[in-house]
C-alpha cells in the first residue's frame, strides 16, 4: 500500500525558505517518480516540479531557478526546497506518486498521477 507524507510546511516571510519532505513507503524510486503539486485559494491544483526514474529534475517556469526537488532513495523521501519565496508560492503543496514506464518522460499532468499526499500549507507574508 503506498502513503505520502507531506511535512515542512509552514508560514515563512517572502524572500525567505522553505525545505518540504515527502516520505513515502510502499514503493521504491527504482520503479516510481513522485511530483510536486500546489493548489492556491480559488485556483486549480498546478505542476510545480518532478524527477524521471532516470533522477533528472523538471520544473514549471514559475519556480524554475528557486525550487529544487531532491531525493534521499535510502530514506525513501523527497524534498522539495523552496527559496526566493514569493506571496504568489502561497498555497498547499502535495506529493503525488506513480509508476514510471518511460525512464526519461516527466510526468507533469496531475492526471497521470495515482498517489497523493493529503498536503502541506505554505504561506509567504510579506
Amino acid at each position: 500500500q503506498v502513503q505520502l507524507v507531506e511535512s515542512g510546511g509552514g508560514l515563512v516571510q517572502a524572500g525567505g525558505s522553505l525545505r518540504l519532505s515527502c516520505a513515502a513507503s510502499g514503493l521504491t524510486f527504482d520503479s516510481h517518480v513522485v511530483g510536486w503539486f500546489r493548489q492556491a485559494p480559488g485556483k486549480e491544483r498546478e505542476f510545480v516540479g518532478t524527477f524521471n526514474s532516470q533522477g533528472s529534475t523538471y520544473y514549471a517556469n514559475s519556480v524554475k531557478g528557486r525550487f529544487t526537488i531532491t531525493r534521499d532513495n535510502a530514506g525513501n523521501t523527497v524534498y522539495l526546497r523552496m527559496e526566493s519565496l514569493k506571496r504568489e508560492d502561497t498555497a498547499v503543496y502535495f506529493c503525488a506518486a506513480r509508476r514510471s514506464y518511460s525512464p526519461d518522460y516527466y510526468y507533469t499532468y496531475e492526471s497521470e498521477y495515482l498517489y497523493w499526499g493529503l498536503g502541506t500549507q505554505v504561506t509567504v507574508s510579506l
